[in-house]
């Protein structure tokens, strides 16, 4: 039994001895199986490596290219844009000079057109070629306009006749006629037609002008147009001025008549009245000087008229009484004696007072009536509105007339009435104080 252990024993360990080597060589051939697979990937991965850097070499180097290329390409871009926008700018210059010049050409058919010339038409002629052509034909036509041409022609007279004769063109800006029945400047009388002006001393000059005689100086009259009718320039007359106030100047006119009527009456007052303040006052004081009673002042004084006698004669009638008494009375005869000095006064400074706000009123009237004009016939006659507008100013002007000389003359006249009724009060106490000096 020991034996048989023995023996199994000894078989295991054989056993295990053979599949010990079998394993050893087993493992030994995976193991140069696995270090050639190894080899192999790296050897694969090496030459991906190198493969991959070639292509990374390569792509980089497209890239670079391509970068070039579009670096290039831009710079090719902007240079075009450039180009674009200088071409798209000249362009723009190219059309605002057609615009340009086809405005001169038609500016120039416009105003060749007035004196019968024409551009050439078409679409094959240039608008380069028709100014061209405009400028050279403006050269002659301005030659000719300068020129002093003479030709046969008929005017109108200032009595609305026709007269047939010559007349003296000096370009384009005025003109004289020559016909048996007259001679001088004329004015456009619309249409084309021409009138004989009103100038003093122009007749000479046209006869002159026709003879080729020089001249040192002419009556000219320089027009515009001579299709556009000039009217005969007329001086306004006092008449006019008058009409044009209306009745609302009337009315200031009169009222400023009578404040001036008014005025000279209060100098005739004022003159009689201050006359005599200064006899009377020197009468009663030699009278009291002498000795004399108030009732021989009085009579010495009875004589004289007027405020200052009277209120002189009111005061040596109550000399003898106590001062306050006679001072209440010199203070009444004075303030009844201011009425007739004061005369008419305040009625003048009224008038200067109302005549500006006439004169007012009767601009407001006349404004009304210019813009009713101006919606009935429109704007169109700027002279039309101007002579409404200067009637319409008129009667403010009658009215500062009126009011600066009533205004100025009444205030001078008021305080010379101040001074005469400030005198009489001065005469009056004067006389109280001598009578009672002397008679103390």
């Amino acid at each position: 039994m020991k034996k048989f252990y023995t023996a199994l024993v000894a078989l295991l360990l054989t056993t295990t001895a053979i599949h010990a080597d079998e394993l050893s060589d087993a493992y030994n051939k995976e193991y140069t199986f696995l270090k050639a697979q190894k080899a192999e990937l790296q050897s694969r991965m090496a030459k991906e490596k190198a493969q991959q850097q070639a292509d990374l070499a390569k792509a980089k180097a497209k890239a670079k290219v391509l970068q070039d290329k579009y670096l290039k390409l831009t710079e090719e871009v902007k240079t075009n844009q450039k180009q674009l926008d200088k071409i798209k700018e000249q362009i723009g210059e190219k059309e605002g000079n057609s615009e340009i010049t086809g405005s001169v050409v038609l500016q120039a058919q416009m105003t060749m057109e007035e004196y019968g010339l024409k551009l050439p038409e078409g679409n094959q002629t240039t608008n380069s070629q028709k100014m061209e052509f405009a400028f050279t034909e403006a050269a002659k036509l301005y030659d000719k306009l300068s020129a002093t041409q003479v030709e046969k022609g008929d005017f109108f007279l200032p009595d609305g006749s026709i007269a047939q004769g010559e007349i003296v063109k000096l370009g384009n800006i005025a003109a004289y006629g020559i016909s048996d029945k007259a001679a001088g400047a004329l004015a456009p009388a619309g249409n084309g037609e021409y009138k004989l002006w009103n100038a003093v001393g122009s007749s000479d000059d046209a006869k002159a002008l026709y003879g080729g005689k020089p001249l040192d100086s002419i009556d000219v009259f320089v027009y515009e147009n001579i299709d556009k009718e000039i009217e005969y320039t007329k001086e306004k007359t006092l008449d006019d001025i008058l009409e044009g106030g209306g009745v609302i100047g009337y009315v200031i006119l009169a009222l400023g008549a009578l404040g001036l009527v008014l005025l000279v009456i209060r100098v005739f007052i004022l003159m009689a009245t201050g006359s005599n303040v200064n006899k009377i006052t020197n009468t009663v004081e030699n009278s009291l000087k002498n000795g004399k009673s108030s009732d021989e002042a009085l009579q010495d004084i009875n004589s004289f008229g007027g405020a200052p006698a009277r209120v002189a004669k009111a005061t040596l009638r109550n000399v003898g009484k106590d001062r306050e008494h006679i001072e209440d009375i010199v203070a009444e005869n004075i303030l009844n004696e201011s009425n007739k000095i004061d005369k008419f006064g305040s009625f003048v400074m009224v008038i200067a007072a109302v005549a500006p706000l006439l004169g007012l009123l009767g601009t407001v009237s006349g404004m009304i009536a210019t813009f009713d004009m101006i919606t009935e016939h429109g704007t169109g006659d700027p002279k039309m509105l101007s002579v409404g507008i200067s009637e319409a100013l008129v009667t403010t002007m009658f009215g500062l007339i009126v009011a600066i000389p009533l205004l100025l003359l009444g205030n001078l006249i008021a305080g010379w009435a101040q001074r005469i009724k400030d005198a009489m009060e001065q005469s009056a106490l004067h006389i109280v104080n001598i009578y009672s000096k002397y008679n103390a």
